[in-house]
């Protein structure tokens, strides 16, 4: 609900799928945005929500397979931001080997905040960073990146490239590794370059 609230504050248009109807009705009643009772894996439900013609996709159930699943429904119909929340990383690894962009492991994420503070290292978070338009992306190379290094990657201005994380290493961009397909791109950009860059990125 979270989230759903801090996406209608920023003014975005948020239809809501919930499958237990009583938490649609409160939901329904608590938030100034369109809820849908029904289960959010069917390819007709996700339709009827305006899959063809968002700008994003968030699968975040409490179960990993169903939001892969929505994810590649979403993916299927061509929707550019696809975001799929997943608590095993398992399926973490899964959900990047079948192309999703932006598939994300809240535990990885929080354990490892806890890890450095156990180790007396004080993690400045990133949203603390992040101001005014400025924004971190990532995207996930595909086989036409491949044998390419990043700084034959063309950015659009005020982007740049700042490293990669391939399988369970991160290489700085300044290396200028060669490209391999399934490489996750950290770049930083402002808001209004993103949809652009994106584009770019997938005709490259």
């Amino acid at each position: 609900m979270h989230l759903t609230r801090t996406m209608i504050q920023q003014g975005n248009e948020v239809v809501l799928i919930e499958k237990d109807e009583e938490v649609a009705r409160e939901l329904a009643e608590e938030l100034d945005c369109t809820v849908i009772n029904a289960e959010g894996t069917h390819p007709d439900i996700l339709e009827k929500a305006g899959m063809d013609s968002t700008d994003a996709v968030v699968a975040c159930t409490n179960h990993d397979q169903d939001n892969i699943l929505i994810g590649l429904i979403a993916q299927e119909a061509g929707v550019e931001r696809v975001i799929v929340k997943t608590d095993d990383t398992k399926f973490m690894e899964i959900a990047k080997k079948l192309g999703i962009s932006s598939p994300i492991n809240p535990p990885h994420i929080s354990s490892t905040i806890i890890s450095d503070a156990l180790r007396g290292i004080d993690t400045i978070e990133l949203s603390n960073l992040i101001r005014a338009d400025v924004r971190v992306i990532s995207f996930t190379t595909g086989e036409q990146h491949a044998g390419k290094r990043i700084s034959e990657v063309q950015f659009p201005e005020n982007t740049d490239c700042i490293g990669l994380y391939r399988k369970n290493d991160f290489i700085l961009a300044r290396e200028n590794p060669k490209l391999e397909e399934g490489d996750e791109l950290l770049i930083i950009t402002r808001s209004g370059h993103i949809d652009r860059l994106y584009e770019k990125l997938r005709e490259t």
